[in-house]
């Protein structure tokens, strides 16, 4: 038994008979396990009991939150996780606050952890859609032999995106979600069907059923907070001819002076960081109402829809297939949204 293990059953046994809570049952690590997915082997929910596992087992778990393989750790029990304390339950996702951050068990074990980097959303509220999902992959392409799906892409850059604004003080519904992905840092991601819809719902077949299931979603949560300062951001990977790349555009509702107002701060964004970072070419992407799309036209609160490239493109692929450019578009979207939330 290796040195580390030993020294953690000794300090265990020893945390167990100072808190009279010899009844707590132990689980020992394995490969590749985070807490979340040690939780689940055990048949507990990562919401309910992530803190008081970080509680129960903080001397020794690696910078605060990862565990160690072949260690020991202690089991919180039912009541622990009554005794929790849960920020917001409609967001379903969080599982403790902190002054310096949050856990978040949807972004996956690695990118729980939200720093909190200021509170200049606070008092917003954005709905977040990822394109297709469930039964429907959208746009399927070959890379490297391997077979990528338009609707995980547009799913990981959307996960990026709550997290930044999640990192700013704003309330966040992530409405197309997917407990086991998390934020993937592959250039191939796995493709599959299990995607659901804010809270819990199936995704219907149909497309018209998915595109109402989401619309209602949405505004269900936008009449249950009206009052509130409310906006949607639709996240989609565009799909068009093999040859055509695209650059980030963005469409909005023609009668929404709000909606305009948003798609313009995050074109503009663009705009000037690819000429920071991209000066020896132009940012042909646009902002445009295209209120004839289900979406926009039923949806309650002002929005932005997003295109982020064409999967078909190789070009674009290089973009898209990057977890580093996928990080630079959540974070550039997350900048226009600050610009436009300052200037409301």
């Amino acid at each position: 038994m290796s040195r580390i293990v030993c020294t953690f059953l000794i300090g265990l046994f020893f945390t167990v008979a100072i808190l009279g809570q010899d009844s707590l049952a132990v689980a020992v690590a394995e490969k590749g396990d985070g807490i979340f997915s040690l939780l689940r082997k055990q048949g507990m929910d990562p919401n309910d009991h992530y803190q008081d596992f970080i509680v129960l087992n903080k001397e020794n778990l690696r910078e605060g939150q990862h565990l160690y393989e072949g260690a020991a750790y202690l089991l919180p029990t039912v009541e622990d996780a009554v005794m929790s304390s849960e920020i917001d339950n409609d967001s379903s996702e969080i599982s403790t606050s902190e002054i310096e951050g949050s856990h978040y068990a949807i972004f996956g074990d690695e990118e729980a952890f939200v720093e909190k980097k200021s509170e200049q959303l606070s008092g917003a509220i954005y709905y977040l859609i990822s394109g297709h999902g469930g039964p429907d992959p959208g746009a399927v392409e070959t890379y490297q032999d391997v077979t990528i799906a338009e609707d995980e892409y547009a799913y990981d850059v959307t996960l990026r995106l709550a997290k930044e604004l999640l990192a700013h003080g704003a309330m966040v519904y992530i409405i197309v979600r997917d407990e086991n992905d998390g934020i993937r840092n592959n250039r191939a991601l796995e493709i599959d069907r299990d995607e659901v819809v804010y809270p819990e719902q199936k995704i219907p077949l149909k497309q018209i059923d998915r595109l109402k299931q989401r619309v209602e979603a949405v505004n269900e949560l936008y009449l249950k907070n009206k009052g509130s300062y409310q906006r949607l951001l639709v996240t989609h990977v565009d799909s068009r001819s093999k040859g055509q790349n695209i650059d980030v555009f963005f469409y909005h509702h023609k009668k929404s002076k709000n909606g305009k107002r948003l798609a313009q701060n995050i074109h503009n964004t663009f705009l000037a960081k690819y000429k920071i970072y991209q000066p020896n070419r132009d940012y042909t992407g646009t902002f445009s109402d295209r209120s004839n799309l289900y979406l926009i036209k039923n949806t309650l609160p002002a929005m932005a829809y997003i295109e982020i490239g064409n999967l078909k493109s190789k070009r674009d692929q290089h973009r898209i297939l990057d977890p580093d450019n996928r990080q630079a578009l959540a974070k550039w979207i997350a900048v226009g949204v600050l610009a436009d939330y300052k200037s409301r």
